[in-house]
């Protein structure tokens, strides 16, 4: 295997794939040379300055490049014969998205997102909980200090796109409402603050909140379903579902002797890293031919609603499923 681009997120994929026993880490490449010569020596693998040189040696690339190159450089990998686990958002837009899951189909290449939530313990944990209750309604909170990093996209492509996948995977259900808005506070030219509402086919109502300008990093993702109240932390891995099961406790007196108005349970989660999950997951796809959980049309369903909500942040309008569906080539749209 390979990595190509070891900036914020390469470089965890490289640390991850030099544990791996089975498998052979090959090299990097990075346009900075600087920065790959040096992960490359920290890893005790090759550097590559050009990764068109590393195709030939691979059998499967991790891809985390700038988003505006996801389609070229997994293209070039995909045509190669070579299996992909492309960084999220799957492209720049949607005609780009589906030339790579055309171009994985050609060449029978495995081509997984790195959708990297669909693999963290709490989130399999609450997915688990959900299959036994009955979901009204679903809140997301993902909020980050302001960063130089993914600063090529907007805060629905760089964070939110996350809790859409999240979404989209607990409820099994299309979207058939959605109203959302959003403000910059930099000069980056895109959205820096976006709150979604949403509407399902199955009644469940979502609000989405993502955030590049909050000063602390929250990850939440709340279940309000018919009998309880789900409350995942998605950032330590917690779970607590609170129950109101009221009841009241009498003595062999009939004295009322107190009431017990909920309770709160907490489901333990494992300690495994989400991307070394993702990993796992990935290479087991490569080796067994099956398909992975977080394939390209999970990649296109994820990237065509988070440009659907771009634009209506963007211009303020609310969508309904009766509505023909704006086109939306470019879902980093500038705020003027």
């Amino acid at each position: 295997m390979g990595v190509i681009g070891v900036g914020n997120m390469g470089r965890h994929h490289t640390r991850i794939l030099s544990q791996f026993k089975d498998i052979e880490l090959v090299g990097v490449s990075d346009t900075n040379i600087e920065r790959g010569l040096e992960i490359a020596s920290r890893y005790r693998t090759r550097f590559y300055e050009n990764y068109i040189e590393l195709l030939p040696r691979v059998d499967a690339v991790c891809i985390a490049v700038p988003t505006k190159l996801h389609h070229q450089v997994g293209l070039h990998c995909l045509q190669a014969g070579v299996h992909v686990l492309l960084e999220k958002p799957i492209a720049a837009s949607i005609s780009e998205a589906e030339s790579l899951v055309n171009a994985a189909a050609e060449a029978q290449c495995i081509l997984q997102v790195g959708h990297i939530e669909r693999f963290n313990p709490a989130f399999v944990e609450l997915f688990k909980v959900a299959q036994t209750e009955e979901i009204l309604a679903v809140e997301s909170r993902r909020m980050s200090p302001y960063s130089q990093r993914a600063n090529d996209v907007s805060v629905v492509l760089d964070l939110m796109i996350h809790d859409i996948d999240l979404l989209l995977e607990l409820t099994s259900s299309p979207v058939v409402r959605l109203t959302a808005s959003g403000s910059s506070a930099s000069d980056s030219g895109y959205l820096d603050y976006v709150t979604a509402t949403l509407g399902l086919a199955n009644g469940v109502v979502a609000t989405l909140t993502a955030s590049k300008i909050t000063h602390s990093k929250i990850r939440s993702l709340t279940a309000h379903c018919k009998k309880s109240l789900i409350e995942t932390d998605l950032l330590n891995s917690n779970i607590s579902i609170h129950r109101y099961p009221t009841a009241d406790i009498f003595s062999n007196k009939n004295q009322k002797l107190y009431r017990q108005d909920g309770i709160i349970e907490k489901v333990y989660t494992n300690n495994v890293e989400p991307l070394y999950a993702e990993l796992e997951h990935f290479v087991s796809c490569v080796r067994g031919g099956e398909h992975p959980s977080v394939g390209g049309k999970q990649g296109i369903q994820a990237l065509r609603l988070a440009s659907l909500i771009e634009q209506l942040a963007f211009d303020g309008k609310v969508w309904h499923h009766s509505d023909s569906q704006p086109t939306v080539e470019s879902p980093t749209m500038s705020v003027s």
